[in-house]
């Protein structure tokens, strides 16, 4: 499988897992949805074709447009929650006081749900860029980040509740 298919793929699970409410698990319906999303950014994913290096910028647009996508169209569903946190919105975003309370907020948003989506974002490239070394401690930062959210989402999320946690 090259990696356009891979990606290509895990752009249509990410798409199923954001709008499963809406197609019911049904990929078809999540292709339809996925294509729709991609013809958004025709122009974009034609200049990452003659020019590869432009490839982290259409995931990043693409799973931003999908998530936008997700919070205009369906926030008028009353059973169904949704928050997108990009900790790469700002520098300091990914540091753990400042995702606190970005994620804090999104989390006092969700409560009211019985069922709720947390959309955490370019989380990986925060700590590990793409452009920098790889180094341990970069990449324990990045382990601990993802600990504290799980555990800070668990934590503040009522017994009830049914709280989906996505990382992209």
């Amino acid at each position: 499988m090259t990696k356009l298919a891979r990606e290509d793929l895990r752009r249509l699970h990410l798409v199923n897992a954001l709008f499963a409410h809406v197609t019911g698990q049904d990929l078809y319906l999540a292709e339809q949805i996925k294509s729709a999303i991609t013809f958004s950014l025709a122009e974009f994913e034609a200049q990452t074709r003659e020019h590869p290096e432009f490839a982290a910028q259409y995931d990043a647009a693409f799973n931003n447009a999908a998530a936008k996508l997700l919070e205009d169209s369906f926030s008028h569903l009353p059973r169904h929650g949704f928050f997108h946190w990009d900790a790469t919105s700002t520098l300091t975003a990914a540091e753990p006081l400042f995702a606190r309370a970005e994620l804090m907020t999104g989390l006092k948003r969700l409560t009211p749900f019985r069922e709720s989506t947390l959309l955490v974002t370019n989380l990986r490239p925060a700590f590990l860029p793409p452009d920098k070394r790889q180094t341990p401690k970069r990449k324990e930062r990045y382990a601990e980040s993802l600990t504290y959210i799980r555990e800070l989402a668990a934590a503040r999320t009522a017994p009830s509740a049914n709280l989906n946690l996505l990382f992209l």
